[in-house]
Formats: structure tokens, C-alpha cells, sequence
């Protein structure tokens, strides 16, 4: 099955980028007394469904926050559990995205991941590189401040090299140093389990982005649930500062 079914008809207005905080694998299990483990495994499962129902709705980018630069500091055995279930689903899931044409993209530095996790992405990104349907950003080590260090080092960078007159940096600038800059402006922010904040994930994309928390923990988060998201994203009215 490479899509998910709708529940009902397709909004009249889609936001065309949505990014999701996936969070709860850990209350999930918690909740059912099952190792953590389990809930990372639901987890997967989860992005597995809100995938295809992202591609049902017609949304055109979606990026998931898999594995944040903070997240090396839980148990090694539980590094080591998800560093298996990204091996698993690459393995699993990737014949899926070529056939449906999906673009794969990274956000983060994954090259700090071990080898053989780094290899099976680079192959994946080669892979998926010439498609030209929607796109599958997936945030792997990834951390929304360290991203705009880094575009401040590489703009500072080039001004004192002489190539950028710092008088002439404004935020089109900056935004071209983000590794988001293939993707469409950042519409609709959702995060699951209750919790309320962004945990340094695309704070600069977040400006004017709708945000969105439910109480639903990742797991049992799924094609509904991204409906009913959507549906309320229609129902906002965004001014961008106006009136």
C-alpha cells in the first residue's frame, strides 16, 4: 500500500509544508508498562502512515523531527535501538519512496551517525535525488540554533573576505544558508503528546509558520489526525503582521 486513505474530503486550503514534532514514543509505551523500545517501534510505524497520508492529502513537503542534536544524551541503548529502526526503515521504505517518486532530503549533520546508518542515507538521497514529486525531510542530529551559527559563520565568512558587504545581509540572505532553502516556506508546525514548545527545531522556518500541539502521543498519531491538522490550518486566517 503506498498511500493512506483521506477520511474525508481534501481541504479547499493545504498548507504546503508541514513539519511534526514527533513526540510520546516513550509515554506510549509507558502507558502499556512496554520497554521504550516499543514505543520507538510504534513510533515508526507512525511515520509510516502520516507519510502516506501527507502524499494522499497533496501536501507538498513534510519534515519530521527524527533525532534531535540533544537526543545523544539518552541511554546508549536507546541511541543504539533507534540508530536500528532509521537502518530498518530505510531498508523497508525506500523502494516505497522511489516508486512513489518522493524527494528525500536530511536536515542535520547525519555524518556523525555510525557508517553503515550514513552510507544506507547517502544511498537513499542518491537514490530519490532525481524525483520530482513531493518532498520527505527528515531532521537527523539536527538543531535549529546550531543551523543559524552556522549560517552566520558562513555570512561573516564571506564579508571578511571581502565578497559580502555586510550592509546587504537581510533575511532572504540568511534563509539561503539554511538547509531548508529547497523547501516551500514552512506553513503548519504540529507537536504531539500535550507538550507545548519547540525544542530547537526550525525556529527561524517557525516565524510565521501556524503552530499547532495535541495531546495525541506520535504513536497513535495517524491519517486522521493529520486531516483534522489540516482542516484546522484552513480555518486559521494568517496576517503576517496586517491587518
Amino acid at each position: 500500500m503506498a498511500t493512506a486513505a483521506v477520511p474525508h474530503p481534501v481541504p479547499a486550503v493545504l498548507p504546503r509544508h508541514v513539519a511534526i514534532i514527533m513526540d510520546g514514543n516513550g509515554r506510549w509505551a509507558a502507558a502499556r508498562r512496554l520497554p521504550r523500545a516499543m514505543g520507538h517501534r510504534a513510533g515508526v510505524e507512525a511515520v509510516r502512515n502520516v507519510t502516506r497520508a501527507a502524499r494522499a492529502l497533496g501536501i507538498e513537503a513534510l519534515t519530521l523531527y527524527a533525532f534531535s542534536s540533544e537526543n545523544w544524551r539518552r541511554p546508549a541503548e536507546e541511541v543504539s535501538g533507534l540508530m536500528k529502526l532509521l537502518k530498518l526503515f530505510i531498508r523497508n521504505d525506500l523502494a516505497e519512496l522511489v516508486r512513489e517518486d518522493v524527494r528525500l532530503r536530511v536536515l542535520g549533520d547525519y555524518r556523525r551517525f555510525p557508517g553503515d546508518v550514513v552510507e544506507l542515507i547517502d544511498d537513499a538521497l542518491a537514490r530519490t535525488a532525481d524525483n520530482r514529486g513531493p518532498i520527505l525531510a527528515i531532521a537527523l542530529n539536527y538543531g535549529a540554533q546550531a543551523e543559524l551559527v552556522e549560517a552566520a559563520r558562513t555570512l561573516a565568512a564571506r564579508a571578511a573576505a571581502g565578497g559580502l558587504d555586510p550592509a546587504s545581509i537581510d533575511a532572504e540572505a540568511i534563509e539561503k544558508q539554511l538547509e531548508t532553502r529547497d523547501l516551500p516556506p514552512l506553513d503548519l508546525l504540529i507537536r504531539t503528546s500535550g507538550e507545548q514548545r519547540l525544542s530547537n527545531f526550525l525556529l527561524w522556518q517557525a516565524a510565521y509558520a501556524e503552530l499547532l500541539f495535541v495531546d495525541t502521543l506520535w504513536p497513535d498519531f495517524g491519517a486522521g489526525d493529520l486531516s483534522e491538522a489540516v482542516d484546522a490550518f484552513g480555518r486559521r486566517q494568517r496576517r503576517y503582521g496586517g491587518l
